[in-house]
Formats: structure tokens, sequence, C-alpha cells
């Protein structure tokens, strides 16, 4: 339940965001939050990071999909106290959902979060993925370590 509760809740989150970017600037509009450091600027991304395979918006599709099979698969094998691992995988699904609806209905994805000191602009969804993955990638170390596997 925590899985599907944490997917439905991101990509909720997700959606208002875009919608209030999407209703409140133009593609392209920045505003400075904290000037040279935090900017809130619109732009729809073709691709991935950096605008990265343009136009292969079936690629993505297909990724999303995997991705969300391998999270149901998951919901029935992961134990239900193994409660990070489930949020985990739920900020995965809901930050992966919220960017293929993007991809299916807009054709681009709405991306507004402008950091400076970052080369690239991104979107509540991106960061909720890296988030999962992060958490996800502890939790496999710490499992190898607590093993003896890990060198």
């Amino acid at each position: 339940m925590l899985i599907w509760l944490t997917i439905i809740g991101v990509w909720i989150i997700d959606r208002i965001l875009k919608v209030l970017v999407q209703g409140n600037f133009y593609p392209n509009e920045t505003i400075a939050v904290i000037p040279h450091f935090f900017h809130i600027t619109y732009i729809l991304n073709p691709g991935a990071a950096f605008g990265l395979m343009a136009g292969r918006t079936w690629i993505f599709v297909i990724a999303t999909l995997l991705a969300m099979a391998g999270i149901v698969y998951a919901q029935f094998k992961i134990p239900r106290e193994r409660k990070v691992l489930r949020l985990s995988l739920g900020m995965i699904g809901g930050g992966a959902l919220g960017n293929l609806y993007d991809r299916l209905v807009i054709g681009k994805v709405v991306d507004y979060l402008d950091f400076r000191i970052w080369p690239f602009v991104f979107n509540f969804a991106d960061s909720m993925i890296v988030v999962g993955v992060g958490l996800l990638m502890i939790i496999l170390y710490l499992e190898d370590r607590k093993s003896g596997r890990t060198e």
C-alpha cells in the first residue's frame, strides 16, 4: 500500500506544481527566487536531462512501463516491513509517471526548477526519481555490507 500511496502522492504534487508553472509563466520565462542561485524557469524539455534524445518519446514510454512493471512485481515480493524500500520504489514510480504524463499529453516534459549552480532545469518528478534511486542504492549497499559481500 505504501508504494501506491507514494506513487499517487508524488504524481499529484508533480501535477499541481506543473499546472501552477504552466498557468503563471510563458515558456522560457524565468523569475529569480534567490538571484544567481535559484530561479523558476519554465521550459518544455523534449528529451531527457540536458535535452538528450529529444523526439524519442517512445524510448521514455517503454522505460517507464518497464520500471512500473518492476515496481508492480516488487509490490508483491517485498515484505511490508521494508517501508523505506517501498517508499523509494513509490518515489521512483510517481516521478516516472509524472514525466510520462507530460510526454503523452503535452509531448514534452515541463521543467521549472533552475538552480544556477546546476547545468539544467528539472522538476519535482525528476527530484523524486533521483531521491528514490539514491535511497534504493543506499539500501542495497547496506544490505551487501551487512551480508559481507561488499569489499
